[in-house]
């Protein structure tokens, strides 16, 4: 009787510092994996977050996002070829994407020595802006943590992040996703895939774009009719 009453309490503290370590990793607003990220789902408002533009001026996104409708796209870094491709094949919808009304802010973990180096090198027209703490994705629930593994592959990396876990340092990065979002910080579409090789097409995003214009119209119409 003995014997199982100790194993039962070493379980439930076994339990418990598992679960109070858990909690801990997500009271960072960090997930401990890819497979646990959260994100900002449809008819959700992003927090109003802080992040920089390649001169370190300080770019608000309830401000930002105030200005006009948004495509939002969050990717790793200018040194991801996956990122590098879908921003380059968004310069296709470019033109027809800010023809609808929306402005195209594509935002990383990059430095902004960084971002400036890959809106040249790229020729990206669009705006690109750094988030070197983390904290929009954090905000929108698509920070995680690598596995060990993968970390020691990204440690050379410019502009990936490193985050100190209780003396520990480890490398955190943002799910790749796609946002398009309202002049309120309101989510209307989001593209999260956890497979950093998949990227949303520029078709569907133009589809995607094109309906929710449609959506914020009518509601900007029932508001000047009241």
């Amino acid at each position: 009787m003995k014997k199982h009453l100790i194993q039962s309490l070493l379980l439930a503290a076994s339990f418990f510092i598992s679960s109070f370590s858990a909690f801990a990793q997500a009271a960072n607003g960090i997930a401990n994996s890819i497979s646990e990220v959260r994100p900002t789902l449809p008819g959700m408002i992003i927090p109003n977050t802080c992040v920089e533009s390649s001169d370190k001026s300080k770019v608000c996104t309830e401000a930002l996002f105030a200005e006009k409708p948004t495509v939002l796209v969050v990717y790793r870094g200018g040194w991801c070829p996956y990122c590098n491709a879908q921003l380059n094949r968004m310069k296709s919808i470019e033109s027809a994407l800010e023809f609808l009304g929306f402005q195209i802010v594509a935002i990383s973990p990059d430095s902004n020595k960084n971002i400036a180096e890959q809106q040249s090198r790229e020729e990206l027209a669009y705006n690109l802006l750094a988030d070197p703490k983390l904290e929009l994705a954090k905000n929108m629930g698509l920070a995680y943590f690598l596995d060990k593994k993968t970390e020691e592959k990204y440690r050379d990396k410019l502009g990936v992040p490193f985050i100190d876990i209780d003396g520990d340092s480890r490398v955190a990065l943002p799910v790749p996703a796609v946002y398009i979002i309202d002049q309120q910080g309101k989510v209307h579409f989001q593209y999260v895939n956890p497979d950093i090789s998949v990227r949303l097409s520029e078709n569907l995003l133009y589809t995607a774009a094109s309906e929710t214009m449609k959506v914020i119209n009518k509601v900007e119409q029932k508001k000047a009719n009241k």
